[in-house]
């Protein structure tokens, strides 16, 4: 016991030595939080919610401020990211989802590797769900087999969720990749220029509660890993395979679900700034008034601390070699 309790002062003592070094770190200085898409949809929502936050429980309380980075489905952010932004713990981000998939598969353009990032943690998992506009031809993914569906496409993740789909199942998904984010793609398909597109469950039944309430829309897919439980009559990706090879390569495509809305930090941090941050981010989650606020906004939360959530993003690299060849090819026809 009296182990214990010299082990457990002397954590007492480092743990408070961390924060007076952070305090005199964070003090007056402001933090930026990078959001990878422009204003409106899942990752602006969540970006700016936990940003609102966070500086509460950060030594020092220092002030974060949004800002935005498009480009390029979110290679662009995660490039400043990893290999611009300052190591020190004053800037953060929430990456595209597919950032870790596209290293995987060798995506052009990404000079990072995500899973040098130092991940915070995850507020959200995200199954996206695909919806097209009510008088669309395909009114179930099953007619997406025999009918085109016109598919706006702002983010890396939902591209190669449809282009795995056409490529190893057979649908007639025609991707339009030139709207800036989910707000105009969404626009897009109200005005009848696109028939379809994605977002988070999460987010789609806040922003288009109108849409679903008139049913103005249909449900055609779930792209997660696991179905939500709001969603059980909508079919998961996964179980339109028609064999285990096909099952295993739609799983690898089902991945950026993992990390959802999440937030990461440039490498090569130092590590007790790190664990300062990560306190931080889980103190936050904890609040009585960001579990207000979640409320307010009919948010929803699945969080993740950022040492599993590292661990979960390093696994997803362990796949076979073989079953990456066979992703980048179909990835790219």
């Amino acid at each position: 016991m009296s182990r214990l309790a010299a082990s457990g002062l002397l954590l007492a003592q480092l743990l408070i030595g961390t924060a007076r070094a952070d305090d005199d770190f964070f003090k007056g200085r402001t933090v930026n939080f990078i959001v990878s898409t422009t204003p409106g949809g899942g990752y602006d929502t969540y970006s700016r919610l936990i940003a609102r936050h966070i500086g509460r429980f950060l030594p020092g309380q220092p002030n974060v401020v949004v800002q935005y980075m498009p480009g390029a489905a979110g290679i662009r952010a995660a490039n400043f990211l990893y290999n611009a932004a300052p190591k020190d713990g004053t800037t953060l981000a929430m990456p595209d989802q597919a950032v870790h998939l596209d290293h995987v598969l060798g995506t052009a353009g990404l000079n990072a590797d995500p899973a040098r990032f130092n991940w915070i943690g995850r507020l959200l998992s995200n199954s996206a769900v695909l919806y097209a506009r009510r008088d669309a031809r395909v009114k179930k993914i099953e007619d997406a087999l025999t009918r085109e569906l016109v598919v706006a496409t702002s983010g890396t993740s939902s591209r190669l969720n449809w282009i795995v789909l056409n490529n190893v199942l057979g649908t007639k998904m025609k991707l339009i990749t030139g709207y800036a984010g989910t707000t105009d793609s969404r626009l897009a398909m109200l005005r009848g220029e696109v028939d379809a597109l994605s977002q988070p469950w999460a987010v789609l039944k806040i922003e288009g509660e109108q849409l679903l309430r008139d049913k103005q829309i249909n449900l055609l897919l779930q792209t997660g890993a696991q179905k939500n439980a709001e969603l059980m009559n909508v079919p998961r990706m996964v179980d339109l395979a028609k064999n285990d090879a096909d099952r295993t390569l739609i799983e690898l495509f089902s991945s950026p679900a993992t990390i959802g809305r999440s937030v990461a930090a440039p490498p090569g941090l130092p590590v007790d700034r790190v664990a300062t941050l990560r306190r931080a981010f889980t103190a936050a989650l904890s609040d009585a008034a960001f579990l207000d606020e979640v409320q307010q906004l009919k948010l929803d939360l699945e969080p993740l601390n950022g040492t599993e959530l590292q661990a979960n993003i390093a696994a997803v690299g362990g796949v076979s070699p073989d079953l990456v060849a066979r992703a980048r090819r179909v990835a790219e026809k």
